[in-house]
This record gives C-alpha cells, sequence and structure tokens, in this order.
C-alpha cells in the first residue's frame, strides 16, 4: 500500500480496490473543485478544507444527483451480494432514520486475523491472531512484537481483508492510517447520510469518503468513528461489528459548541500554566508581586483555588477541581503541599508562610469602622469613675514582662505594714475606661476573643493605637487601672483584700531577665522588689499546702525577624519557669485571681470562675523523680481537665486555691474583660451588664476562639522551632532529660539549650530523668519532622 498527495490530499491506493467511474452531468461542477480521479485512483473528499464554516442548520443537496448518491449506487451495484445475517433491530435517530436492517455482520476470532485490541485502559493496538489459548484467550502478537494473551471482550475491531500479515509490517500500517485521519471528512458524510436519513458501517462509511472499503480505508474510517464524539452515534453492535447513524442536527450544534468551549478552556489553561511556570524560573527578586496576581480575573481565580486547595478549605468543587487541573497540567501531583510549593515558587507565598493563620481564617486586621470608632474613643469617651478613682501615683510601680511586650496590663507595688505583713497592690490596666459592653469595639473584641501572639507578629484584639496608646500601662505616664490590693499572714495566706478604680504611674518596665538580675543583686533601693519576692515565696509556700501541683518547666519563645526573607533572622529565648522573676509574677497573678473570686463570691457576682478537680492520684507517687520538667512532665499527664462556672467559684485543685478568676490580661483577653465588666458595674452600684447565663453564652464562643489561637500559637512557635533547628551544624550536640519512655527503648525527650520537647531511640541502662547527648539528622518544618539521634 502506498501513499500520495493530489492538491494537498492524501490518497489512498491498493492493489485490491476496484475502479470507481464517476460521470457528472456536464452543467453540475464538482463541489469546492475536489479532485476527479481516474483508474484506480480512491477518492477523498476537500469539502471541508474547501469552506471554513459548515451551517449544521442546512443540509446542502446538488443538482441531478450528489456525488455520494454516484458513489453509493456504484458501490452498491459492485458490491457482492453477499447474505449478511438479519438484524431483528429496528433503531432509528430522532424518530427519522432508515431502519437498521441486515447491515452487521458478526464476524469471529481466527487464526491469522488482525485485530485491533486494547492493551490497557489507555493503550489500543494492533496484533496478528496467532492460536487459540484456552477456552476462550487468544495469543496475539502485537506491533511490537510482543506475544501475549488476550480475552475477546478486548478486541475493539477486526480489519477487514488482512490475512496472515507479518507483524513486522503492523507499524507501517498503522503509521499509514495515522496519515490519513482527517476529522473533517466525517462533517461531510455526516451531512449528507443526516440528508438521506441513512445509517452506515465502517466498510460502507471507508467507500464514502475513500472511494474503496479496503483493509486500510476500513481501519481508517473505524478510527474516525471511534474518535468521533460530535457526528455519529453507535445503533447496534454484533460482536466485533457496528452500525452508525448521523447524530441530529441539533445535537451536533450542541456537541460542536461544547467542544469548541473546552478547546478554548484548553487554550487558556495553557496560556495560565506558562504564566505560572515562566514565574516558577525566575529569581526570587524578580517574582511578580502578591498583588499583581489579583489584577486579572481568570489569573485570581486560579491563584484563589490554588491557596484554598493548599490549606484544604476549598468553598465548593469548582475550586477544587480548578486546582486539581493547573497542578495537572503543571505536572505536580495533586495535594496540599504540591499546592503550597508551587504558590511559594511563583512568589504568592512567602517561603515561611503561616498555612494554620489561612486554615483557621483568622482576622488578622480590624475593619475600618471598627479601627475609627476605636481611635475616637481616645479622645472623645468619658471616664465614668474619675471622681472615685484612689490617687496610688506615689507608690512604686514594677511592670514585669517579656521585651517584646506591645500590650501592658498589669503591674506590682508592695510595702511592708508596721506588723510585719506585707502588702501588695496588683495593679490591672482598665480598658472599661474606653469601650463598654454591646458597643462596636467591644463586639468586634468579642470575635476575636484573644490577642494572638506568634513567633512573626501580633494581632492585638484591639484596635493598636486604642490598645497601645490609651489601655496599656505606660512608663512615667499616669494610667487609669482596676487596683486588687491584697494584705498577706505570715504563712501566705490572704488576710484582706479589696478592689477598687485607681491612677498609677509606672516606675520600672523590666524583662524578666532585668527583674531577676535586680533580684539577685538585692539592692537596698529596690526593697520593693524584694518584698514581692518574698510575698511570692509566702504564697508558692501556702499553695503547696493545699494541694498544689508545681508544673513549672522550660519553655522556649521565639521572636522572628523580616519573616517574610526566605532567610529570616530567629532570636530563641528558653524560659526556666521557675526563675525567680517568673514566679514572682506567676505568683501575683494566681493572688489576684483568687482574691477578685473571692470578692466575687461574698457580692454574688457572677463572673468566669476558673477551677480544675484535684486528679485522684497522690503527687508524692512521684516524688522519686526529679524535681523540674522531668516531674512537672508526669504530673501534666494525670491532671484532669479545667472546668467553668458562673454562678459560683469552683476549687482550683492544680493551683491550691478555693477560686480563680483570670482578671489580669483585659486588653488581651476577652474573658477577663468580661470580669472587668462585671467588676466595674459593681463598684459603680450599677445594674450588671450580664447574668450567669448570659456570661456562659459568650464565654461558648469566646473559648473556641481561645482555643484556635492556642492551636495556632503552638503550631507556628513548632514550626519556626523546628526552622531554627534545621539551621544548626550537624555537628552541635545538644542535652537532653529523658522525661518518660514512649515504647521500648523510644523516650520523650526535653531538649534543655533550646526549651523543645520531641523523642529518639535511646540506649540500654538509660533512665528517667537521665540526660543524653543527641544530634540532628532530619528537621522539616513544613512536614512537622525532627529526627534525633543519641550520640554515644
Amino acid at each position: 500500500m502506498a501513499v500520495r498527495t493530489v492538491n494537498a490530499s492524501p490518497l489512498i491506493r491498493s492493489a485490491s480496490i476496484s475502479t470507481i467511474s464517476l460521470i457528472l452531468p456536464h452543467h453540475v461542477t464538482p463541489p469546492c473543485n475536489f479532485p476527479i480521479l481516474q483508474g484506480r485512483a480512491s477518492l477523498r473528499f476537500q469539502v471541508m478544507r474547501c469552506r471554513s464554516h459548515v451551517d449544521l442548520r442546512r443540509v446542502r443537496s446538488y443538482s441531478v444527483q450528489s456525488l455520494v448518491d454516484l458513489v453509493m449506487e456504484e458501490f452498491l451495484a459492485t458490491r457482492p451480494k453477499t447474505r449478511v445475517r438479519a438484524s431483528s433491530a429496528k433503531l432509528q435517530i430522532a424518530g427519522s432514520l432508515e431502519v437498521v436492517d441486515d447491515k452487521v455482520e458478526k464476524k469471529v476470532l481466527q487464526r491469522g486475523l488482525l485485530v485491533e485490541f486494547r492493551k490497557d485502559s489507555e493503550r489500543v493496538m494492533l496484533a496478528v491472531v496467532q492460536k487459540p489459548d484456552g477456552k476462550k484467550n487468544w495469543m496475539v502478537t502485537d506491533q511490537n512484537g510482543v506475544m501475549s494473551s488476550i480475552k475477546p471482550q478486548q478486541v475493539t475491531y477486526i480489519i477487514p481483508g488482512v490475512k496472515d500479515i507479518d507483524n513486522a509490517e503492523i507499524s507501517n500500517f498503522v503509521n499509514e492510517a495515522n496519515d490519513n485521519m482527517d476529522p473533517a471528512l466525517l462533517e461531510f458524510a455526516w451531512s449528507e447520510l443526516l440528508d438521506k436519513n441513512k445509517s452506515v458501517t465502517v466498510d460502507e462509511l471507508a467507500e464514502i469518503i475513500f472511494g474503496s472499503d479496503g483493509p486500510l480505508e476500513s481501519y481508517c474510517a473505524h478510527l474516525l468513528l471511534s474518535k468521533d464524539e460530535i457526528y455519529f452515534t453507535v445503533l447496534e453492535t454484533k460482536g466485533y461489528s457496528s452500525v452508525y447513524g448521523p447524530r441530529p442536527t441539533i445535537q451536533v450544534e450542541e456537541l460542536l459548541r461544547r467542544k469548541r468551549a473546552k478547546e478554548d478552556a484548553d487554550k487558556e489553561l495553557e496560556q495560565l500554566t506558562q504564566l505560572l511556570k515562566s514565574a516558577k524560573t525566575m529569581p526570587p527578586h524578580a517574582k511578580p508581586s502578591k498583588s499583581s496576581w489579583k489584577v486579572e480575573d481568570k489569573v485570581w481565580k486560579i491563584v484563589r483555588s490554588l491557596e484554598a486547595y493548599a490549606v484544604d478549605a476549598c468553598e465548593n468543587d469548582d475550586q477544587k477541581k480548578t486546582a486539581g487541573m493547573i497542578l495537572k497540567a503543571m505536572g505536580l501531583p495533586k495535594t496540599s503541599s504540591s499546592a503550597v510549593d508551587l504558590l511559594i515558587n511563583i512568589g504568592y507565598f512567602p517561603v515561611h508562610i503561616n498555612l494554620d493563620l489561612l486554615k483557621y481564617n483568622i482576622r488578622t486586621d480590624h475593619p475600618e469602622d471598627v479601627r475609627l470608632d476605636a481611635e475616637s474613643l481616645l479622645y472623645e469617651s468619658l471616664d465614668l469613675d474619675k471622681i472615685d478613682r484612689i490617687d496610688l501615683t506615689n507608690l512604686k510601680v514594677y511592670a514585669i514582662d517579656v521585651d517584646e511586650a506591645d500590650e501592658l496590663d498589669d503591674a506590682l507595688s508592695a510595702t511592708r505594714l508596721q506588723d510585719g505583713r506585707i502588702k501588695i497592690w496588683i495593679h490591672v490596666a482598665d480598658p472599661t475606661r474606653f469601650v463598654l459592653p454591646g458597643s462596636k469595639v467591644d463586639r468586634d473584641a468579642m470575635k476575636r476573643g484573644t490577642s494572638i501572639f506568634l513567633p512573626t507578629v501580633t494581632y492585638p484584639m484591639f484596635p493598636e493605637k486604642l490598645a497601645m496608646e490609651g489601655m496599656s500601662l505606660r512608663q512615667g505616664h499616669v494610667c487609669n487601672a482596676v487596683t486588687v490590693s491584697v494584705i498577706l499572714r505570715g504563712d501566705g495566706s490572704i488576710a484582706e483584700y479589696s478592689i477598687f478604680n485607681s491612677t498609677i504611674r509606672p516606675t520600672y518596665m523590666l524583662t524578666y531577665e532585668s527583674a531577676s538580675e535586680l533580684l539577685h543583686l538585692n539592692l537596698e533601693e529596690e526593697s520593693e522588689l524584694k518584698m514581692l519576692s518574698e510575698a511570692a515565696t509566702l504564697r508558692l509556700q501556702w499553695r503547696r499546702q493545699q494541694g498544689a501541683i508545681d508544673t513549672t518547666n522550660i519553655e522556649p519563645r521565639i521572636k522572628v525577624a523580616n519573616p517574610e526573607s526566605p532567610e529570616p533572622q530567629i532570636k530563641l529565648y528558653v524560659e526556666n519557669q521557675s526563675d525567680p522573676a517568673m514566679r514572682l509574677v506567676s505568683e501575683m497573678m494566681i493572688l489576684c485571681g483568687e482574691a477578685v473570686a473571692t470578692y466575687g463570691c461574698a457580692n454574688n457576682i457572677p463572673l468566669p470562675y476558673r477551677g480544675q478537680p484535684q486528679s485522684n492520684i497522690d503527687p508524692s507517687a512521684f516524688s522519686h523523680l526529679p524535681e523540674g520538667p522531668v516531674r512537672s512532665s508526669a504530673l501534666v499527664k494525670i491532671m484532669r481537665a479545667a472546668e467553668m462556672d458562673f454562678r459560683k467559684p469552683v476549687r482550683h485543685g492544680v493551683l491550691g486555691i478555693p477560686g480563680y478568676v483570670q482578671f489580669t490580661s483585659p486588653i488581651r483577653r476577652y474573658m477577663d474583660l468580661l470580669a472587668h465588666y462585671q467588676i466595674k458595674a459593681f463598684l459603680r452600684d450599677e445594674s450588671l451588664p450580664f447574668t450567669a447565663g448570659q456570661l456562659e453564652g459568650m464565654a461558648s464562643m469566646v473559648n473556641m476562639n481561645t482555643r484556635i489561637a492556642k492551636k495556632l500559637f503552638s503550631s507556628s512557635l513548632r514550626y519556626w522551632m523546628l526552622e531554627y533547628m534545621r539551621r544548626q551544624p550537624k555537628e552541635r550536640r545538644f542535652t537532653a532529660l529523658i522525661l518518660r519512655f514512649i515504647k521500648d527503648r523510644i523516650a520523650a525527650l526535653l531538649l534543655v539549650e533550646v526549651g523543645l520537647q520531641s523523642s529518639a531511640w535511646v540506649s540500654l541502662g538509660k533512665q528517667i530523668g537521665d540526660e543524653v547527648e543527641v544530634r540532628v539528622e532530619e528537621s522539616h518544618p513544613r512536614d512537622d519532622v525532627l529526627s534525633l539521634k543519641e550520640v554515644i
């Protein structure tokens, strides 16, 4: 067989093809100048190449007789009158197609036939049938010379007129067929057959469009029909033969519309894919800015879909489908991590993107109207408690916090009474001086529930200007406060207490490190600080006598500068909670909480009382463990869940006190602010703003947001700890405490130098509380993987 070209159209010749003479009346011009070939040449119509558009609502007709009629007549006249097994099926398309009858010839497999078969779900191949394989299967040799066993149902077509072909010739046969695949031929055949309400077999279609039903022509027709999704549909199939019918015009128009839409979508997808690939290859400084991806709607839709896919937060199936389509087009697996990597590589995400911020849909900015309202409160709000405030500006006031704290909402003072007892003042910032319950600023704060502190940024509960300039305690400035004063007995218990509005002037803003240093120096001029430390010691001893459980530990704290940079600066702090200054502050906060709970109980004030049932296990059972992180870790495991009551105090067994209310952080914790609203109203002798039931309802939503904020803080801290560990030299060794054994020799460890808990295999003979040396084998922050190995 050979292929030649006439008028840019491949024409198939075969020695087995009979001559077809086409005679047109002299006044009939062949449509669109398609060639009239003489002798043994086959005919391939050029109609589709001559017209750029076909009106599918109008079927063309020619004078005297159409060309297809001539071809069909000669085909029927010269075709052998072989009787074909009649079909009982009578199918019609659109109710008007000719009845299908005597068209399907059932073919059977036998040795030497050339067949098309489905190799797998994606591959179709040609093969020569060799011999039976068992009762049903057949051995075949495919176009690659590979012999295999196939099931009869895998065969999709038997090429007619071919017997015992050498499998080496199959590839040439396939190539010739592919060279003559022109789907435009189907449109012409469809329009003519639709006009005549005719169905067609593969062989008949080959005769119509190629002028022959030879092996190659028939296979070409089969390929065209099997790949066609527009013009023809299968009417009946018997074995490996089928009859096809032309689809109705309206259906073809719809299918073509869908095809064009898909082609347009594919083209658009290709353009978007190229845009993403181009951005990937750019150096970091040249990548498009984040805002530039939002300029064009179709690009922004793609990026938004990828962003939602990255955090498993697709709003609908369309987003999921779009993201999956893009990832597939980019040659990436359809996973959330692939979407993250892609968005990082194109510059939309920074390298150290905090995905949890997106997952939890955290509100990072305050709405414009809330911000404006907050700023107006700085200048327009009245101090309802001005005449009742007690002037305490004569006191030395210490504010102790971490060095990067922005919101300072508590400070301490102390003096010694003539009888030797210590009097303590816990001064708490007074945000209710500006914000009233139910106001716009208050409602926004309730939705947030808490300020969010991350290694990279702080998202305040209140708009920053109001929180920093109006509410926060500032060194050297006269500030409004709510003061809780307490006089301690010699054993550390509360002898007297009171709560009142005040004005103070903070004297010192100290970090924990500087406060500890002052305590260590024991300076005479800082006797008040020493008194606070003495009071903290008394309180700790008293609480332990009441059954308090000491859970002090080593905790890491990280501050990250320029987090948008691929290599941001990481500053690590390791805080020992048993440090004198940290112990001092925590004891004073617990003391304040106990005093407020006692005050609320005595005056029947609904408040968010916090408690925690005492564990049934005696803490003395852990006395054999080293005091500090090892013992604390074991005790935390047996603690029962905390609980809340809004009518009366609940014993806090872990703290060893009869009741507790969080009161010292109203700028950053909404539950503390609720306690302030209630206490302040009581001090003014006004109706309380909230009942116990209302407090409980609000607490439900606030606590949910607080839990999310804690998760976000923990995951972010963990990420940056692992990033810190990733950057450490491979040879660096870390001292680790064995906290407990998880399974066999796998131990939970605390890395003392960095305050990080992890696990590793430890050698035989090591016990809980022992120290081991480990080094980092792997650290992958994004995957939350830290692999440690003991150094022996």
